[in-house]
């Protein structure tokens, strides 16, 4: 489990917390992997900057990418203040750490999370503030045990805030994470929630932390579990190709995908989510009875896993 404290909570703060969580991340992976994860550090021309930790063609990780953000900002983008009119005229911050993780074994789930912080200010008015993330499984082959350990361990990071959060946050991260013109899930799920701002700063960015410092404990077991099994063309192609569906999601549904390119931010930094190999096939069926159709039949539903 990756854990920092500090106090004073303030923005600061948050941004402390984030480059110790993308440190600490980025150890764990690397312990896995056995390579060591590339720095690119950058400047954002309209203000603030970035770190991206980056690893391609791994041990584990065909394409690993751990990124943390700083942006400032006078005018939001259209992604972010098409809602929310009250933001107009201000001046904003957004940071968070981001990551996507594909590794080369088809057995192996693609994951993804993220945590972030907004806050627009104004001169002789209170600072419009909220927090926002979560974390998702993409598997290509499907295992029951690995999705009832990710859920579980999403669940405990939320049972502290109440039980009534983390049913919320998962149905959130279901409906969120939708391919509405495939009308499939991306994955299996997790969990995701966006605008906290309720309870106050110091319970908001407790839950953040809370999400964040769980990630390694929810995807790390599963990882090792899965790193070398034995696996053939078959399970490659099949790979590639449902890989199509998150290239799918991210350009056309993912909000913090539109928020960095409309933003100005880094593309490489952005795009860095995105697969390295990738198929697509026209109206390709999956044999009856297989592992394949399986994944869909099985695994790609909204359910209980816990």
């Amino acid at each position: 489990m990756c854990t920092v404290t500090s106090s004073p909570i303030t923005p600061h703060t948050v941004k402390n917390y984030l480059l110790s969580l993308q440190q600490c991340i980025v150890s764990a992976l690397e312990q896995v992997d056995g390579q060591a994860f590339g720095t690119d550090s950058w400047q954002r021309p309209e203000g603030g900057g970035g770190i991206s930790r980056i690893i391609e063609n791994g041990n584990v990780f065909e394409r690993g990418g751990v990124g943390f953000s700083h942006v400032t900002g006078k005018n939001l983008p259209p992604s972010a203040a098409a809602n929310r009119p009250e933001l107009a005229g201000r001046n904003w911050e957004a940071m968070g750490v981001s990551l996507v993780l594909h590794p080369h074994n088809p057995y192996a789930p693609t994951v993804h999370m993220n945590v972030r912080f907004f806050i627009a200010s104004e001169e002789g008015a209170e600072p419009i503030w909220w927090f926002g993330g979560g974390m998702d499984l993409t598997p290509y082959y499907g295992f029951a045990e690995d999705a009832r350990h990710f859920h579980q361990v999403c669940r405990d990071a939320l049972q502290p805030f109440g039980d009534d959060v983390h049913p919320r946050y998962k149905k959130w991260c279901d409906d969120y994470f939708y391919l509405k013109h495939r009308q499939e899930p991306r994955g299996v799920g997790g969990i995701f929630f966006d605008d906290l701002n309720e309870g106050g700063f110091e319970h908001c960015f407790a839950l953040l932390q809370s999400v964040g410092d769980r990630f390694v404990e929810a995807y790390v077991p599963i990882l090792k579990l899965r790193k070398d099994m034995p696996y053939g063309e078959r399970e490659r192609d099949f790979q590639t190709y449902r890989r199509g569906r998150y290239v799918e999601f991210n350009l056309v549904f993912d909000r913090g995908t539109l928020f960095g390119l409309q933003s100005g931010g880094r593309t490489e930094s952005i795009l860095m989510s995105m697969p390295p190999v990738v198929t697509w096939r026209y109206n390709w069926k999956p044999e009856a009875g297989s592992a394949e159709e399986k994944l869909t039949s099985d695994f790609l539903i909204h359910r209980e896993w816990i």
